[in-house]
């Protein structure tokens, strides 16, 4: 099982800082020299949420092309790509160049978003979120696998769309889902499922019993969708947590060994691939997360 960790490159505490491109780019680094398999980036615009004020974040694509040419090794992962956000013939050709760029090391998950003030601020369509991204798939996917589409839909069109230079490899698709439709459209066009944030491994199993239903109603064998989950880690005396770090059902906490054991459960379960989001989000959680992985693979 692959062992990745979520940086952090939002104000998710609405304090007016954000994590600064060096102090990212210092945290894959030490994901990377330390052994993880993967770093992550979530893709957004702002948030604003009730009672709070705006908080910022970095955009995505640019930020992974950063940290592509900083790191070697470990793959560059999308948490997820709104696609939204983009014109979908145009995401796949970012998706395709950031792949060549970083050796073939890019996993392009993707989602429909879901915080409306992150569109409209930014003056994008917030309607038909579904039926927007089934389109955006029927583009996507293709162009990243086969480098090349003919579509015309209600929202997005590719009209003999054609990748130049074409992808070297089939770009693996990841797609987070938890809705009968997301599923269906997960099994239908995904190499890989996300499901997150969950603390014990307990907490996988009625999602991963829906997605089994999705993949055999669409006649796909459910051994052959990857699944990926996202895990919330805490280590309460590197700073600040959450209030119910303490919950498991939501939080993985305790010793560097209870960790390990609690993540060997997810490889047990089937689980190919874990995504940390730590709290506190630093160097040192960073580091901690590294020892936890080198146990989980012992």
């Amino acid at each position: 099982m692959k062992v990745g960790v979520f940086l952090v490159s939002a104000d998710v505490a609405a304090s007016g800082a954000v994590p600064s491109y060096p102090e990212l780019r210092s945290a894959a680094l030490i994901a990377e020299e330390g052994g993880l398999d993967s770093i992550w980036v979530p893709d957004h615009t702002m948030f604003h949420f009730p009672g709070k004020e705006k908080s910022g974040v970095w955009e995505a694509w640019t930020l992974l092309s950063g940290l592509a040419e900083a790191t070697n090794r470990v793959e560059l992962g999308t948490m997820v790509v709104c696609t939204a956000f983009r014109n979908p013939a145009l995401l796949a050709k970012m998706a395709v160049s950031l792949d060549a760029m970083s050796n073939d090391r890019l996993i392009l998950g993707l989602g429909a978003g879901w915080h409306e003030p992150g569109f409209t601020t930014f003056g994008l369509p917030f309607d038909h979120l579904a039926d927007r991204f089934e389109e955006a798939l029927q583009v996507i996917v293709p162009l990243v696998r086969e480098g090349k589409v003919d579509f015309t839909g209600t929202y997005v069109s590719a009209p003999d769309c054609e990748m130049l230079p074409a992808p070297s490899r089939k770009i693996p698709v990841l797609i987070a889902s938890r809705q009968p439709r997301m599923l269906r459209l997960t099994a239908q066009y995904a190499d890989s499922w996300n499901t997150a944030w969950l603390g014990d491994v307990s907490a996988l199993t009625p999602a991963r019993s829906a997605l089994d239903d999705a993949s055999v109603k669409v006649g796909r064998d459910p051994s052959t969708l990857e699944v990926t989950v996202g895990v919330s880690v805490a280590f309460p005396d590197l700073g600040d947590v959450p209030a119910n770090a303490s919950d498991s059902s939501k939080f993985l906490t305790g010793s560097i060994e209870e960790i390990a054991t609690s993540m060997r459960a997810y490889a047990d379960a089937g689980v190919g691939h874990l995504i940390t989001w730590l709290y506190p989000f630093n160097h040192e959680s960073v580091r901690r997360l590294t020892e936890v992985a080198k146990l989980t693979r012992a």
